[in-house]
């Protein structure tokens, strides 16, 4: 089959041999469970709570620490940092007295010797294992009873009684559920690693998503020195987080204040530069939105986004038009957020339009504000959620103003921060024309 029915894409197909003798022997083995269905709530939960692996950063993107039985997929392109990181919460944990067992199927023993050195990682309890037979790992975690087991990467691994290659589509899918099921059988936490495509999906086939409770995308900041965690799926907490870290020669080092990071090479009283607060999971973040502007010289005006939904951009530019009476046809329109960060939250509506509406105007919105609200079709401002999270981090840094809601205004207390409460699209930006007076 040339073409895939579901994704529409050419030459998706493989074709896998499968052994049915042992395929039956496997799935035999995974459905006995050796019970009958009860109700729910006579089910009794594990007494044992999270287990954190010693890097807030990293236990605050799954949840608030690692699940017994969970298994978690860090997804990304060769060389940005996964294995580092892995090594480093493995060290983290075995220094807290508990028992990991780190298996990697890409390095020898004596390899992660190397890289551990550059780590300072070498604890009694942080076992290492060079190993690419699932049935071989899955006898030494049942031997050990580990408190982590770290799987680097699930592509390397085979299973022997199936005659397809490691990395092919069905070794993939049969390692992962074979690790799952020890995993959720023994009770014990795991993350494997796992490669990216050229176009940014994780190699191998999508149930490989599916099979794991938690899935982390590892990205590369644009300044090449950060490095994002984005949290895409989690059984077990919310999955909006995003973690950041910084690359240094001792390895990866969270980054405690990702605001301020954001924030430091802005410029001053630049026309076109606004600063919205967003919420990434739990924990608000306050980045810079960059709006520019220039003559079109093609009859069909140039709409160009990076890091923000596009239709949304169109959408906001019409209300522009159509509530603030503004002639933007003539004008190529240019939006980023700095930073390299995707952002999609209707609470930077009006940090888009005023960014664009500075660039048009030439004049700044000023270094002091922040701008937090959601705009309706018919130029209302909506309340967004998390207010006081928004502006208590706006507070923090040093903002005087923030620009939101009228309807947030009532569930605030007063602060060092001046709140300016606007109800309609024209309110916001005659606040702002006040300013240029």
């Amino acid at each position: 089959m040339g073409r895939c029915p579901d994704c529409g894409n050419w030459n998706t197909f493989s074709e896998t041999a499968f052994n049915a003798k042992a395929g039956s022997a496997y799935s035999a083995a995974k459905g006995s469970s050796g019970g009958a269905p009860e109700s729910l709530k006579n089910v009794v939960a594990l007494k044992a709570g999270r287990v954190n692996t010693g890097i807030p950063e990293f236990d605050r993107i799954i949840g608030g620490g690692l699940v017994p039985g969970a298994m978690v997929l860090l997804a990304g392109p060769p060389g940005i940092g996964k294995s580092t990181l892995l090594l480093q919460i493995a060290e983290s944990m075995a220094k807290s007295g508990k028992t990991c067992l780190y298996v990697s199927g890409e390095e020898s023993v004596q390899q992660l010797k190397l890289r551990g050195n550059r780590l300072n990682a070498g604890s009694e309890k942080l076992l290492v294992y060079s190993e690419t037979s699932v049935s071989e790992i899955i006898l030494q975690i049942k031997k050990i009873k580990p408190d982590l087991t770290i799987i680097d990467s699930i592509q390397t691994l085979h299973n022997p009684e199936l005659p397809a290659i490691s990395g092919s589509v069905g070794q993939v899918r049969e390692c992962a559920e074979e690790i799952n099921h020890a995993a959720k059988t023994m009770h014990v936490p795991v993350i494997v690693s796992g490669q990216v495509t050229k176009e940014g999906a994780i190699a191998g086939p999508k149930v490989l998503e599916h099979t794991v409770d938690t899935v982390l995308y590892f990205d590369e900041a644009k300044d090449n020195f950060h490095r994002i965690i984005r949290t895409e799926k989690n059984r077990f907490g919310p999955s909006d987080e995003l973690g950041i870290f910084q690359m240094k020669v001792t390895g990866l080092e969270e980054v405690i204040n990702p605001s301020a990071m954001f924030l430091e090479s802005r410029p001053a009283d630049a026309t076109g530069s606004v600063i919205v607060s967003l919420m990434n999971g739990s924990r608000p973040l306050l980045l810079e939105l960059q709006a520019l502007i220039t003559r079109t010289n093609f009859n069909l005006p140039r709409r160009q986004v990076s890091g923000l939904d596009y239709n949304r951009v169109l959408l906001l530019v019409a209300v522009m038009e159509r509530i603030l009476k503004l002639d933007l046809q003539g004008w190529d329109i240019f939006l980023n957020i700095a930073g390299g960060t995707r952002v999609n939250e209707p609470a930077c509506d009006l940090s888009i339009i005023m960014a664009v509406y500075s660039a048009y105007r030439n004049m700044p919105v000023g270094n002091d504000t922040v701008v937090i609200g959601e705009v309706g079709l018919s130029g209302e401002i909506r309340a967004v959620s998390y207010m006081e999270k928004r502006v208590a981090e706006a507070e923090k840094l040093g903002f005087k103003t923030c620009i939101i809601p009228r309807a947030n205004l009532k569930n605030l207390s007063a602060g060092r921060t001046d709140l300016i409460g606007v109800a309609k699209l024209k309110e916001a930006m005659e606040v702002i024309d006040a300013r240029w007076k």
